[in-house]
């Protein structure tokens, strides 16, 4: 029996219909070479919380966004008809892209108020849980 290809697009949508059908809230897998995390949306949709935006350095005057699971790298919500540049100003609640697996999306909060300075992530990338995405410059 082969191991299971966390980082196929495929397989994490198949999971992910797999716990929606099954009521089940998200899933947490760990292994030595990565951890995939899918967490389903409720009524108040999907919430990530301000661990995401994590600075690069201790006294570091950035922070870097990372995505919390793996999927394809949206910088704009394919809906969207207004390109979002940079820099820009943003605040800690901002979404400032998504991680989408198959026809669901997860959105990216800032997590930390500044300039959103620039890409770390190609915008339609696959990446992993823990990949940087964004580099946010800090207000003092």
């Amino acid at each position: 029996m082969s191991a299971i290809d966390f980082s196929d697009p495929a397989t994490i949508a198949l999971l992910t219909e797999a716990l929606t059908a099954a009521g089940v809230n998200g899933l947490e897998i760990s292994r030595p070479g990565g951890q995939l995390r899918i967490v389903v949306a409720g009524k108040g949709g999907a919430r990530i919380s301000s661990t995401g935006a994590m600075p690069r350095t201790p006294g570091s005057a950035s922070a870097v966004v990372k995505a919390p699971m793996a999927g394809r790298f949206c910088v704009e919500h394919p809906t969207s008809a207004a390109p979002q540049n940079l820099p820009r100003s943003v605040s800690d609640a901002d979404i400032v892209g998504f991680v989408g697996v198959g026809h669901i999306l997860l959105p990216l909060r800032a997590g930390r108020s500044g300039i959103l300075t620039r890409l770390l992530a190609e915008p339609g990338a696959l990446v992993g849980f823990g990949d940087p995405l964004f580099e946010i410059e800090l207000q003092s």
